[in-house]
């Protein structure tokens, strides 16, 4: 089966190929770095990486760029207001970013690039605009025509017929529905950073960043753009006016847009008190894998309703996965092979391939594993499960979690590693034999402050981290 997306471009779903044979260059849209970023931003960073992890199990050689944006509007006011650099200020939250990535075991792409470091770029990219005529001057800022560009619109489907008066913007973002000339280099203003070019004095509008980094790196033309479906207009609609009119040529084959993040089915916003980072909910003791697995579960074009149930149910899941690792790992199985198991892991991975491969349909995907595991627990309680079904068993959790990351438990700073939990767990083996109850006690109670929740089985005591 081919690999498929949805286009926001065409608005259908189409067969996925690249250009260049196994090759994807692919461009993201990274974080505006003048806050800690919110779960629904790391909503959209998780389809990217789900994406990327796909592309490479399809035998595709990525070529991923994302950018850092770090210098727009609300990080130049915020900065000002803290008598720091530009620098200075979005550090801070850079790292923070990164870190966030590691948490939450996102890949990072080939290149991370911020606009500050390819401002040349972008004066190039205005340049080429002003000599095919797409621009203007006023006050000292250069704008950019969309009457002059007859395709502006072809992305987010929003028709602007009798709206291209020539008004012009000096934001970086403005309204749905309201199409202006955008600013493609702002002059300098007052106290504000500025960059010495051959525009003049001033610093670059945020739509240019990304067409001039994207183009740097990846080509005149790319394979994929992803994003949060709130940069379809103005951000990408603008992105595609600056690269066409420049080059003349497509500049995006596949727009890949992920739908928003709710809470509660309301809008997360701090006014609400439902604006949550990746922090707080861990301070609320929430897993990783648990953020990672409830973030990723639902299909990146469907909204996705975040909220705290939905997270415990995450964890409970996630519980299913890792005991039925656990009893792979540990039980006792009768030799041979039952051919009916080996059937419905043969079946299970060919619907996990096939729902990943429409669309990335986690949901698909997903099912697959869970019913598969159901089945094979059911085999296993009836003593029906063979040694010779462990491989596919194995096989068929290792392809899950290599694209979805959720089995491994993230050890706390500090804590034991399996080798010294499995002596401890032997050590409170031999007391008990020894009828040193104290001992054994001891043990226990040390494990279970470290997370270590032991099971006795029939087969002996087994052990998994909380």
């Amino acid at each position: 089966m081919a690999l498929r997306f949805y286009n926001t471009l065409t608005q259908r779903v189409e067969d996925f190929t690249p250009l260049d044979g196994k090759t994807v260059r692919m461009y993201t849209c990274g974080p505006t770095v003048y806050h800690y970023v919110h779960i629904g931003n790391l909503r959209t960073s998780l389809f990217q990486d789900i994406l990327r992890r796909w592309l490479a199990y399809r035998g595709y050689t990525l070529m991923h760029v994302m950018n850092i944006t770090d210098v727009e509007d609300k990080i130049i006011r915020n900065a000002m207001q803290q008598g720091k650099s530009l620098s200075e200020y979005t550090a801070q939250y850079e790292q923070a970013f990164l870190e966030d990535m590691a948490t939450l075991r996102m890949q990072r792409p080939e290149r991370i690039v911020r606009a500050t470091e390819h401002i040349e770029e972008m004066v190039a990219n205005v340049e080429a605009l002003t000599a095919k005529g797409f621009t203007y001057v006023a006050e000292g800022s250069v704008y950019f025509r969309i009457a002059s560009f007859p395709s502006y619109g072809k992305l987010s489907h929003i028709h602007f017929e009798g709206q291209m008066a020539g008004a012009r913007l000096d934001m970086d973002e403005y309204e749905k529905d309201d199409a202006r000339d955008f600013v493609l280099w702002k002059a300098r203003k007052g106290d504000e950073p500025f960059w010495d070019t051959r525009l003049g004095p001033g610093r670059p509008g945020w739509h240019i960043e990304c067409s001039a980094m994207a183009m740097k790196y990846l080509g005149e033309t790319l394979d994929i753009h992803t994003g949060g479906i709130d940069l379809t207009f103005p951000h990408h609609e603008n992105e595609i006016a600056q690269a066409e009119g420049a080059t003349g040529k497509q500049f995006v084959r596949y727009w890949l847009h992920a739908e928003h993040l709710l809470v509660d089915w309301q809008k997360m916003s701090k006014s609400l008190g439902n604006f949550y980072t990746l922090r707080d909910l861990l301070e609320k003791g929430y897993s990783p894998e648990a953020i990672r697995y409830q973030l990723s579960q639902v299909p990146y074009r469907n909204k996705l309703n975040f909220t705290f149930d939905g997270l415990a149910a995450s964890s409970t899941a996630l519980d299913r996965l890792r005991n039925f690792k656990l009893r792979l790992d540990t039980a006792k199985f009768a030799e041979g092979a039952n051919a009916a198991l080996s059937e419905a892991a043969i079946k299970a991975r060919a619907a996990f391939d096939e729902g990943m491969d429409a669309d990335l349909n986690t949901a698909e995907a997903l099912g697959a594993v869970f019913e598969y595991v159901r089945i094979a627990n059911i085999a296993m309680d009836a003593g029906e499960f063979k040694v010779g079904n462990t491989p596919q068993a194995h096989a068929l959790l290792d392809h899950f979690d290599a694209i979805f990351q959720v089995l491994a438990v993230t050890r706390a700073a500090g804590a034991k590693d399996d080798a010294e939990i499995q002596a401890l767990v032997d050590e409170r083996t031999q007391a008990k034999k020894a009828r040193n109850f104290k001992r054994s006690d001891e043990i226990r109670d040390q494990l279970a402050a470290d997370g270590i929740v032991l099971e006795d089985t029939k087969d002996g005591v087994r052990w998994k981290r909380k």
